[in-house]
């Protein structure tokens, strides 16, 4: 089993920095790709960012320039550096990610979310 969690998140002001840390612990062989999904209230959860095992990056569009998802493999954390907040980034983040076991069956793990809250 696969644990993954996060920390980082808290009250900024609009135009302030978080950064936010998820830590996958457990029996791990290999961790693929990392992400962080935001769910805001009465919304469907989306995608923020991705990084694939090989550092291949991705982002939706909305954080394009401000936000920059990054990993240590050494560590198995993965983070997400927010710069520029905006109110309507407030929402839970949570970190997801895959990859095998040492029997190499697949795993597929979702953290228990931070709360991200960005004051006008």
């Amino acid at each position: 089993q696969v644990q993954l969690v996060e920390s980082g998140g808290g009250l900024v002001q609009a135009g302030g920095s978080l950064r936010l840390s998820c830590a996958a612990s457990g029996t791990i062989f290999s961790i693929n790709a990392m992400a962080w999904y935001r769910q805001a209230p009465g919304k469907q959860r989306e995608l923020v960012a991705g990084i694939t095992s090989g550092a291949n990056t991705n982002y939706a569009d909305s954080v394009k320039g401000r936000f920059v998802i990054s990993r240590d493999n050494a560590k198995n954390t993965v983070y997400l550096q927010m710069n520029s907040l905006k109110p309507e980034d407030t929402a839970v983040y949570y970190c997801n990610a895959d990859g095998l076991i040492p029997t190499m069956a697949r795993w597929v793990s979702w953290g228990q979310g931070t709360q991200v809250t960005v004051s006008s």
